[in-house]
């Protein structure tokens, strides 16, 4: 669902279960039937702060295509294996980015220390001339900058004079931005792109426009200065998404990006059939996620509205 005010479309969330049998609810603002993507980024998922004593997050194996995902936490800690080898620990205010371009598995398990899951969980199409890609994993811990009462973090792409070295395959910016109670900040943005901004807690505006948590407010091309104020007496944490206009359409289908029902179909026989293709994840306990059944109907690709 969105609405457009004062040239900010504001897009609101839907609850989705992520998971196998235990699942964790999450609110999805990407994508939806008003807009697939901001630049490359393809979805969106902000889950939390939620009590993870009981079950928390226990996401088993399961696959990615086309796609790259970014891992970003408030609080709380996830184990992650995947089927590079790679087994690490996703901790608050550190990036995993991780490509999964011909195929690659994944498990996602907070550990048995988080009391409280807190984060986000963000997707990245790849370009048809990269979306076979080889396996790729990326670590990035980002040094905060202070800006006019604002702490900001830069995951991806440049912002507030500073810049990740992370390697996307378009030009991305991924950024976490917490405002002092009362503070506002302009920054300078690539004109090049289209932003979007994710709130996580407190009331913002962005250039004008309230944004309430789980809100995202979309920015179109051609701004070359964001501006956000925090208009609660507690601090507002948010998330700033960019990247110029993603023109190709893609096809979006559980955990596969393909260009065509026929990839989509391909990437899930072979990961039924335990492929090599994805690999196998080392050392988590228990079964992979088996794929759902494909939908009685032909999977379209879907790109953004025409722009106005």
């Amino acid at each position: 669902m969105s609405n457009v005010e004062s040239g900010v479309e504001v897009l609101s969330a839907r609850d989705v279960p992520l998971g196998g049998p235990r699942a964790l609810l999450v609110r999805r603002t990407l994508p939806q039937r008003a807009r697939t993507l901001i630049g490359a980024w393809c979805f969106a998922d902000h889950y939390g702060p939620v009590d993870a004593t009981g079950t928390g997050m226990d996401v088993p194996p399961h696959p990615h295509t086309g796609l790259q995902t970014v891992s970003w936490l408030f609080s709380g800690e996830i184990e992650h294996r995947d089927t590079l080898g790679t087994h690490v620990l996703v901790r608050p205010g550190e990036m995993n980015l991780m490509t999964g371009g011909h195929g690659i598995a994944h498990s996602e398990v907070s550990t048995p220390d988080t009391t409280v899951i807190h984060g986000v969980q963000l997707w990245v199409a790849l370009p048809e001339e990269h979306r076979d890609t080889a396996r790729d994993f990326q670590h990035h811990v980002p040094e905060p900058v202070r800006v006019d009462g604002a702490e900001i973090k830069v995951f991806l792409g440049s912002l507030a004079g500073s810049t990740s070295p992370v390697r996307t395959f378009t030009p991305l910016l991924g950024a976490e931005i917490t405002l002092d109670p009362g503070a506002s900040v302009t920054l300078a943005v690539d004109t090049a792109f289209e932003h979007g901004l994710l709130v996580d807690s407190g009331d913002v505006r962005l250039l004008g426009t309230v944004l309430r948590p789980a809100e995202l407010g979309y920015v179109p091309c051609g701004t070359d200065t964001v501006t956000v104020a925090n208009d609660s007496d507690v601090p507002a944490r948010t998330i700033l998404l960019g990247g110029p206009p993603f023109e190709e359409e893609i096809v979006m289908w559980w955990n596969f990006i393909g260009r065509s029902h026929e990839d989509i179909v391909k990437a899930r026989e072979d990961w039924q059939a335990g492929s090599d293709r994805f690999g196998e994840v080392q050392g988590h306990p228990g079964g992979r996620l088996p794929a759902p059944a494909l939908p009685n109907a032909v999977i379209t690709p879907r790109g953004n509205p025409p722009r106005r």
